[in-house]
């Protein structure tokens, strides 16, 4: 039997609007994120993925009452990531129909995986993802970056996502900062040199501009392909449109 990889579309939430980034900055209101969900429900997505960009900045937990009310609205199983510190957080989204929870800005303390750890051994290995961003610095080089402080990090790419898989991660999303919003396609090198070092499954996301990207990443070890800018807006003038016909 042939499996389809899946493709997810991604969608950030701002001061509880629907926004898209470009770098992780220049942001631009697309819309409410509830009515998004609605039409992803009518193209019958395999998955989607919200994201609180604002969360974790300003040091406060998930707005339950707000994702419960876009659970609600979802038909397709959903991740979120935003704000997440503690097992019992966790727990309320859980219960608020949220299937698997998005970890990011706690890997980069000291204690970090701790969480990881304990919402897999409660919840199983396949409700977390590690989400790993990776940027490009001055001289090229590939680091980790921590959106929430604005800062890279001196750990090994490579070592920190088999961190993130031996704490209990069931896949691992990763987003290439200086190709999002971009169109450029996604880092191939990147997403194989981790698809090649890990055992888990690997998302990848960041610059995709077509179906031929998807195909290009199943290629190299991606076992799922996520996507922003392509599902929401129509070129080559940036209309507002949200879209999902692959």
């Amino acid at each position: 039997m042939i499996h389809r990889k899946r493709i997810i579309p991604v969608l950030l939430i701002h001061q509880d609007g629907l926004i898209k980034s470009k770098r992780f900055k220049d942001y631009t209101y697309v819309g409410d994120p509830i009515n998004a969900v609605r039409i992803f429900n009518d193209k019958e997505v395999d998955e989607i993925i919200i994201l609180d960009i604002d969360a974790s900045k300003k040091g406060r937990g998930p707005n339950f009452d707000f994702i419960a009310e876009i659970t609600g609205e979802a038909f397709m199983p959903l991740a979120y990531g935003g704000g997440i510190t503690q097992l019992e957080e966790a727990e309320k989204l859980f219960y608020n129909g949220v299937e698997k929870i998005i970890l990011n800005t706690i890997l980069h303390i000291s204690n970090g995986f701790d969480l990881v750890q304990q919402i897999a051994n409660r919840y199983g290995t396949q409700s977390v993802i590690a989400s790993v961003d990776i940027i490009k610095n001055f001289f090229g080089q590939q680091k980790v970056y921590n959106h929430s402080t604005g800062k890279n990090s001196s750990i090994d790419i490579l070592d920190f996502c088999k961190r993130c898989q031996d704490a209990g991660c069931g896949e691992i999303m990763l987003n290439s900062v200086s190709n999002d919003g971009m169109y450029s396609g996604y880092d191939i090198n990147l997403l194989s040199s981790v698809a090649n070092q890990v055992d888990i499954p690997v998302i990848i996301c960041g610059g995709a501009s077509s179906v031929k990207d998807f195909r290009l990443a199943e290629e190299n070890g991606a076992s799922a392909m996520a996507a922003g800018s392509m599902f929401v807006f129509q070129r080559p003038h940036n209309a507002v449109l949200i879209s999902y016909d692959v």
